[in-house]
């Protein structure tokens, strides 16, 4: 028996439904991020209410029934469903004697140990950092209040507050170094991504939500046209199997490159201070010029992870880029498929080998839509052009006359402009 697997920590969950139409599916949602975070749900709470209770979340009788619960249950942490204030968390603490662990707290939790490059590990730790400082307060009025029951209780206020500082200052000063180390390390990203959008290789980039599918995709792709497949990303059926970007060259058969980056997946609720660090995570798709947004056609709750999806972009400032939209998972569902919609819905299995031929076809329609068919007559005596266009253009045609090569061809329009004085004129 394997004794390094970790036996699942079990939870309780709880929600307040304030009549939010996606309450159901965020409860599920909520239930799929504790399983990613190796425990398990073996129980529900929820409140009907219209707006949660200021001091402790839950109303005074919900919270006495959840304490009974958790003693019933023998279980040590609650999971809430939406961010507590920090003295929600503190009341609901103390009143039902467990660890209880708000939903940003949560998905902080497993960002933290899926994090694998200094980028990504920096990332999170911010975010963390400032999760805790308002947090501070709370726990330090709490002993403070607790001190001054005593004749010396201005002192023992003063000596608090001074602690209380002195870790204030600590948080921020350790925010700022981080951040003065992760702003050298996105000076160094940017200087990677300026080289490739200098190279006039189209780029597209793989956005939606969290397990949808994304880095399947990217490995079959990688699979096929990839310059190694040691070069495939990680995938796992679980919510933030993977943190980090990813970028791939694909050479097509027909010699078309394209740069392919595997984002971060999304989730609803997704917590501010994850948003604004994972912005340099995402400058890939921010520049990229196609957004493939993958999506779980057999979730029913789809259409609203697609809107999680596009409101997280707006959010980062991802607006005004085309969009192929992959409904993806067609193989789980009774829908028809490989089916391509229009000019950019698609809905395939990612690991079906003709869905991946279709949604070739759909990407060289988006990337390549500028390159030009032509013929060109180059001298015999130019062999190095002829080389090169062989290796990076499609060659349609290819006829050797007496005053040279003649090349059907189809190019990029840098090429184009690079080799227009060979163009024959009709």
């Amino acid at each position: 028996m394997d004794t390094n697997i970790q036996s699942a920590e079990p939870v309780i969950i709880i929600g307040l439904n304030m009549d939010q139409e996606d309450y159901e599916y965020s409860m599920e949602e909520l239930a799929a991020l504790a399983e990613a975070n190796q425990m398990e749900v073996i129980d529900r709470l929820d409140q009907a209410l219209d707006r949660p209770n200021p001091a402790t979340y839950f109303g005074s009788g919900k919270v006495e029934e959840l304490r009974h619960l958790a003693e019933a249950e023998e279980v040590a942490t609650v999971i809430a469903n939406d961010e507590l204030t920090p003295s929600q968390l503190q009341n609901l603490a103390d009143q039902t004697g467990v660890r209880i662990l708000d939903r940003t707290a949560l998905i902080l939790e497993i960002f933290a140990k899926r994090a694998k490059s200094r980028e990504a590990k920096i990332q999170v730790e911010i975010a963390q950092l400032q999760y805790q400082l308002p947090r501070l307060q709370t726990a330090a009025n709490q002993r403070l209040d607790q001190q001054t029951g005593g004749g010396s209780g201005f002192t023992n206020r003063g000596a608090g507050e001074t602690k209380l500082e002195m870790n204030r200052r600590t948080i921020n000063h350790k925010i700022s170094h981080l951040r003065a180390e992760l702003k050298e390390i996105a000076k160094s990203e940017d200087v990677k991504r300026a080289k490739r959008e200098k190279s006039d290789t189209p780029t597209a980039a793989l956005v939606g939500y969290t397990n949808a599918g994304k880095s399947t995709i990217m490995n079959q792709l990688v699979s096929r046209f990839g310059v190694s497949e040691e070069k495939q990303v990680f995938e796992k059926n679980m919510l933030f199997a993977t943190l980090d970007t990813s970028v791939r060259q694909l050479t097509l058969p027909d010699q078309k490159r394209f740069l392919l980056s595997d984002t971060v997946g999304f989730v609803s609720k997704l917590p501010t201070h994850l948003i604004e660090a994972f912005k340099s995570t995402l400058a890939e798709a921010a520049s990229a010029d196609l957004l493939i947004q993958v999506i779980d056609y057999s979730d029913p709750n789809y259409e609203a992870m697609m809107r999680t999806t596009e409101k997280t972009l707006k959010q980062i400032g991802i607006e005004n880029i085309p969009m192929l939209y992959v409904f993806n998972k067609a193989d789980q569902t009774e829908f028809e498929y490989p089916v391509m919609e229009g000019d950019n819905r698609i809905i395939i299995s990612a690991k079906d080998d003709e869905s991946i031929q279709l949604l070739v076809q759909a990407l060289r329609r988006h990337l390549f839509k500028d390159y030009v068919q032509t013929e060109l007559l180059i001298p015999f005596a130019d062999g190095r052009t002829v080389s090169y266009i062989n290796e990076n253009c499609n060659i349609l045609e290819t006829e050797y006359l007496n005053n040279g090569t003649r090349l059907k061809v189809e190019m990029s329009p840098q090429d184009f402009a690079r080799f227009e004085r060979y163009v024959i004129k009709n």
